[in-house]
């Protein structure tokens, strides 16, 4: 089923408003509670977390910045 431009808009603006938060208190408690590593490899921790959030909605996401390709005027 795909998704409107409308509706992906909407859906991008609560994915980063309310999700990407949560997202990020969750991963950084969880790198925490397993103990801080050293600064790189905490870092390389970050950095590939960072990726991965994304990518399941990188549907969403695809196209939403560009003008509604169904508005005619």
């Amino acid at each position: 089923m795909a998704l409107s431009h409308k509706s992906k808009r909407r859906w991008s603006l609560i994915i980063l408003l309310v999700g990407l938060p949560v997202y990020i208190v969750v991963a950084s408690s969880v790198v925490t509670w397993l103990g801080r590593p050293p600064i790189l490899v905490e870092l390389g921790v970050y950095i590939v977390l960072g990726i991965l959030w994304a990518l399941p909605f990188r549907n969403v996401f695809r196209g939403v910045g560009q003008p509604d390709p169904d508005d005619r005027e």
